[in-house]
């Protein structure tokens, strides 16, 4: 396992390293007797060049791909097991809690991704100025929640359960990326069948959809009940 704290370790033995490991360095100083290929302090601060150089040749990785990375492509990227790759992102993931830092490392569905801390929001704005917020509906948030909970699910059956028609709501929530189409049945039709992604799970704070707070039947009928009423008011309009 290789821990956080050992970076300040690797700058310096690649600092070090390359330093008096470096032909022209030893020329220009007249040390190349005693520090020049072949001799015993060559080949240890070649050692500790490289070393230094292992740790910081596979930090970017969170950084350059921007969106989530599975652990097994990190572990194999840095030539590490899964297991100790998870306990490598696991003690990164705390000192970045710790430390006073505008960034950390979030997990979502075995998979992790480097992004900024929601403190730093504020700031973020000055510079790239208000974005656009997406504003959720009582009609879109009920089709995310079906969506959320009975995935993989159909359009029909989204709209068995709200009693409405549901296209307006689900290509919203498309549009939002928090839904995703995740293939077809084999049915007549062949229907489109749909899922949440992982902006829905960054936007609601989870890193997996067991973390999403039990649902009874006595919401769902709550849903079928609002849905009733929003046709009702449609009709008496």
């Amino acid at each position: 396992m290789l821990p956080i704290a050992l970076l300040p370790v690797a700058g310096l033995l690649l600092g070090i390293g390359g330093s008096f490991s470096n032909t022209t360095m030893l020329e220009t100083y007249g040390l190349t007797r005693i520090m020049g290929p072949g001799t015993f302090w060559n080949a240890l601060f070649t050692v500790m060049s490289q070393a230094g150089d292992i740790v910081f040749a596979n930090l970017p990785i969170l950084f350059a791909m921007g969106g989530s990375v599975e652990v097994e492509k990190i572990a194999a990227a840095l030539e590490m097991k899964v297991e100790s790759t998870e306990e490598l992102l696991a003690d990164m993931m705390e000192q970045y809690k710790k430390e006073d830092r505008g960034i950390q490392i979030v997990e979502l569905e075995h998979a992790y991704q480097l992004c900024t801390k929601k403190e730093m929001y504020e700031y973020l704005i000055r510079v790239a100025k208000q974005p656009k917020k997406a504003t959720l509906s009582d009609v879109a948030l009920e089709t995310l929640s079906i969506i959320a909970y009975k995935q993989p699910v159909t359009k029909a059956e989204i709209e068995k359960i709200r009693g409405v028609k549901s296209d307006h709501a689900i290509n919203k929530l498309i549009e939002y990326d928090l839904v995703r189409e995740l293939g077809r049945i084999d049915a007549p039709g062949k229907p489109i069948v749909f899922g949440t992604t992982e902006e829905f799970l960054r936007s609601f704070g989870v890193q997996s959809l067991d973390e999403l707070p039990v649902i009874s039947t006595v919401k769902m009928e709550d849903f079928k009940a609002e849905a009733e009423e929003e046709v009702q008011l449609k009709l008496d309009i």
